[in-house]
């Protein structure tokens, strides 16, 4: 059993129905593999919805969110972070806040993040990422 965790992007793609996207989420689940929203994918995803008063796109949301459940940030996911982010700026590399914090929420619990954003990742020590986009 894989434990995957979903990036921003690939909940867009999935609620904006990409068959790419849908098909293969389909597929693992088949599998028997498990999904999570991390907390700040959750607040991103979340945001963009009410901002656009999508409603539709929101039950289909609370669905898989209900259904895959909403990690939780802890001192642990923090803690994680601080030491990733001194980690790439002394490789001389950056990273968006939320980016860490959902890299940093897929360390802890070792999840493999779904994303189509890999470069964005690609620094991380230790982080396990595919896209299924490619």
């Amino acid at each position: 059993m894989i434990f995957y965790a979903l990036d921003t992007n690939i909940v867009s793609y999935f609620l904006k129905n990409n068959p790419v996207i849908v098909q293969r989420i389909n597929e693992e689940k088949d599998g028997q593999n498990r999904f999570v929203i991390p907390p700040g994918v959750y607040f991103e995803v979340q945001n963009w919805l009410v901002k656009n008063n999508s409603k539709t796109k929101m039950e289909i949301f609370q669905r898989i969110y209900e259904d895959q459940g909403i990690g939780v940030l802890d001192k642990d996911v923090f803690d994680i972070a601080v030491r990733e982010r001194l980690a790439l700026q002394r490789n001389g590399f950056a990273i968006e806040d939320g980016d860490l914090l959902i890299a940093a929420y897929c360390l802890k619990h070792d999840l493999t993040l779904v994303t189509n954003n890999t470069k964005h990742f690609k620094n991380i020590h230790g982080l396990k990422s595919v896209n299924w986009k490619e």
